[in-house]
């Protein structure tokens, strides 16, 4: 929730959408605004209906995309609710899908118009936002290219090989070279080049004229007509319709922002944001990014990609198969500042939180150095133990600074002096063993030291620090309540519990080193004691030395499974006979 609130408090204040998310990473809910900061704050203080509780209760976490203007926001917050399809939005019922024009993939390919998209099953033109305008450009396409019209093939020709519009494969042999000509004369037509459509048909009509087949003649000219109709209706979609990607960029601190906003059938669906720093120059690295971008399976590469004008053009566009564009006027290029827009605004945002956050973690420190009356504790180390019954037992140490774990500086310990369960001596040796270290190679000592566990615990690392090191370094102890939660900080001499208010970030701090040295001296025991339990049931077997235990782990992986293996799988891998037999029976007498 505390990262939550940290994204609530750098929200630009500017007109946008916003989209809610759950647990999973689910969008629930989308909302548009006039002035994002207020609006998505506004869910998580003063009183809500039940509906909005039960919402707000499944968030834990959002995104947004800032627009230029309410009325934007208010069309991108439609297009957002039909793509995702949040569970809280009110959907309407007749909601629809764009029609597309397609060439199926077969032997002998149709022409359909259809709403559901198959990549693998055709070649798509569209959407087209008007059904009727759909069919109809199809139906003038059937006219010109005869393309088989039947579902499933007949056994006779049917009435569109009587009017001319297919070529009867059902009967007649169609050769491949015949259907990919027709192909790429209607791919052609759908993307706008239809100057040798128009003259191959004014030359028919002409031959028509001449041979004074009149209604041949005129039907060309009908067909002059529709094209150039159709194709009006179909230039004044383009603009709106051209699948494309806008790129944007911000440059801050060493860090580059880019945001790409997805525009589909003349609508803004989708924004994707990275940062990330930078080592070259801005082109560099933004070329970079959008050529990975495109690597990856997830983003599907558009017709056009549009980046700033301040780039070199030429060079991303022969990286990819894309058209790509520098806009400098209009609407076009005002999306690619808004794509700049969006990812200044990530980079401002991304750097207000680490700066909140790094100094709620100083204030952190601050103020528990104010508490215990020490100076600042920038550098603690925080010690644990892990044994169980006095088996294996294993010492950790982790570190953090300025509030934060420092995780190349954590470090491992097995206890090698210390016989049966005896948590003092073992704290004792891991503390003698790091300082000593420290003091031998100058390394940085700590401003306050912790131990998990209480007043006995204190006294014995007090003791090796100042009676054998003669180190003087603050030594407190964290003591658990039992829940085995974080309860009392202890430090003095005595020893005494520090109040804190249990809600202050110094006590949060505390609790995050309790768990962080915890967690990791669990994980360091349970592998130890892995290792030991393999390597003890292969001690006794005679034959089996060092090199053959490791090349037995190597291959098998666990004791379990060479207790399902017979005496020739070891003999595979080069184990001699009698030693097989041998490994065969021991771990069999210990199943």
């Amino acid at each position: 929730m505390s990262e939550l609130k940290l994204k609530l408090s750098v929200l630009p204040v500017e007109p946008g959408c916003y989209l809610m998310k759950n647990s999973d990473g689910e969008i629930i809910y989308v909302g548009k605004a006039k002035n994002l900061r207020n609006r998505v704050r506004s869910y998580f203080t003063g009183a809500h209906d039940e509906k909005t509780m039960r919402l707000v209760a499944d968030i834990v976490d959002f995104d947004f995309i800032v627009t230029q203007s309410e009325v934007e926001s208010l069309l991108l917050e439609n297009t957002l609710i039909k793509k995702h399809l949040p569970r809280y939005n009110i959907l309407l019922k007749d909601d629809k899908s764009y029609p597309f024009i397609k060439i199926t993939r077969e032997k002998h390919p149709k022409l359909v118009v259809t709403r559901t998209v198959k990549p693998k099953t055709g070649k798509y033109f569209g959407p087209y936002p008007n059904a009727y305008s759909a069919h109809e450009t199809k139906k003038l396409l059937d006219r010109i290219y005869p393309l088989r019209k039947c579902n499933v093939m007949p056994d006779k020709l049917c009435l569109y090989y009587h009017i001319g519009q297919c070529l009867g494969p059902c009967v007649f042999n169609v050769s491949d070279e015949q259907n990919q000509q027709m192909i790429d004369g209607i791919t052609n037509f759908l993307n706008g080049e239809t100057d040798g459509v128009v003259a191959e048909l004014k030359e028919k009509m002409h031959a028509a004229a001449e041979e004074l087949e009149f209604e041949k003649a005129k039907e060309y000219r009908d067909l002059m007509g529709h094209i150039e109709n159709t194709m009006l209706k179909q230039n004044m979609l383009t603009a709106d319709m051209t699948a494309r990607d806008c790129f944007g960029y911000a440059v801050d601190n060493g860090w580059m922002s880019v945001s790409v906003l997805f525009i589909r059938s003349g609508k803004l669906i989708e924004k994707k944001a990275e940062m990330f720093p930078m080592n070259d120059s801005a082109e560099e690295e933004f070329f970079r990014f959008i050529v990975q971008f495109y690597d990856l399976s997830s983003n599907l590469m558009p017709k056009e990609v549009h980046i700033p004008k301040e780039f070199n053009v030429k060079l991303l566009d022969e990286a990819l198969p894309a058209k790509v564009k520098a806009p400098s006027r209009g609407a076009k290029r005002e999306m690619v500042e808004l794509a700049s827009k969006n990812a200044s605004i990530a980079a401002d945002n991304k750097f207000e939180m680490i700066a909140r956050d790094e100094a709620r973690t100083i204030k952190a420190i601050e103020t528990l150095g104010d508490i215990m009356n020490i100076e600042t504790p920038r550098r603690i180390e925080a010690f644990d133990n892990s044994n169980i019954q006095g088996v294996d037992p294993v010492s950790v140490m982790v570190s953090f600074i300025d509030g934060k774990p420092s995780k190349k500086d954590y470090r491992k310990y097995k206890i090698k002096t210390v016989k049966g369960p005896d948590d003092y001596a073992s704290m004792a040796e891991a503390v003698r063993r790091r300082y000593t270290r420290v003091l031998k190679e100058g390394l940085p000592l700590p401003d306050l030291i912790i131990v998990d566990g209480a007043v006995g615990h204190m006294n014995t690392v007090k003791n090796v620090l100042l009676n054998e090191l003669s180190l003087d370094i603050p030594v407190a102890g964290l003591a658990k309540n039992d829940k085995h939660a974080t309860a009392e900080l202890l430090y003095g001499d005595p020893a005494e519990i520090v109040p804190m208010k249990k809600n202050s970030q110094s006590f949060y701090l505390l609790q995050r080193i309790q768990d962080e040295v915890h967690r990791f001296a669990i994980s360091f025991h349970r592998n130890t004691r892995r290792k030991t339990s393999i390597v003890s049931q292969l001690d006794n077997i005679e034959g089996v030395g060092p090199t053959r235990k490791r090349k037995l782990l190597s291959k098998f992986g666990s004791i379990k499974r060479m207790k399902e293996k017979n005496v020739s799988d070891f003999t595979e891998i080069g184990i001699p006979k009698n030693v097989a037999e041998n490994i065969v029976r021991k771990l069999s007498e210990q199943a």
